[in-house]
């Protein structure tokens, strides 16, 4: 792998895995903290469980050169958004816009974009919601603003998307039609459990604020 160097100060994989490390460090003690203060004022737990991950140097120039950008790391930081990456997984489906907007409210993320495939579902049946920040990461003589691409879905979208990401890489991309159709007809079912299991907790809540 041959990753040239940029002009902003950022010259290495090294200082490149420094600083979206440790924008990954930041957000997920940023979900932390939101989690428990709703916990606090809720009594409730949004939040089931965060993963964090790293993109790979090998995966980052693949991409780019998918892309037709040469192996830089200017080009690295400038057009690859998820090398550093977040993943908040919720109980329903309604958590997932409670926590978009607490992240959006955070005074100093700016959030870059913004994809909704739950409302808006990819054709193969993904759902999640998807948001590319950025957060500041203060170095000892700058701050640089790093991206980081945030996924929140529930448990059942994630169950789902894992499955999918498996099959896509057993056939490389070229999953026979009958199986992709199994995947749409079941990214169906996971939509209507989340519905059902959204609309009973209401309904459980709603019985625990009457009077008894």
């Amino acid at each position: 792998m041959d990753l040239i160097g940029s002009n902003d100060g950022i010259e290495t994989w090294q200082e490149v895995s420094l600083l979206y490390n440790a924008a990954l460090r930041q957000m997920q003690t940023k979900v932390e903290i939101l989690n428990e203060e709703f916990q606090h004022t809720h009594q409730y737990n949004p939040i089931e469980h965060i993963k964090t991950r790293i993109k790979t140097p090998e995966s980052i120039v693949k991409k780019l050169k998918r892309h037709g950008y040469d192996s830089t790391i200017e080009n690295m930081v400038n057009y690859v958004n998820d090398i550093a990456g977040i993943r908040i997984i919720c109980s329903f489906t309604s958590d997932i816009y409670r926590i978009a907007e607490m992240i959006k409210h955070q005074q100093d993320i700016q959030v870059i974009q913004v994809k909704d495939y739950i409302t808006f579902p990819k054709v193969s049946g993904y759902k999640s919601y998807h948001m590319i920040i950025t957060v500041p990461v203060y170095l000892s003589d700058r701050k640089v603003d790093t991206k980081v691409e945030m996924q929140i879905r529930t448990v059942a979208m994630d169950f789902w998307a894992s499955l999918e990401h498996k099959i896509n890489y057993k056939f490389e991309g070229d999953v026979p039609e009958r199986i992709c159709q199994e995947l749409v007809d079941c990214a169906k079912m996971v939509s209507d459990l989340d519905d059902k299991m959204l609309e009973l907790n209401d309904e459980i809540m709603e019985l625990s604020r009457k009077p008894e």
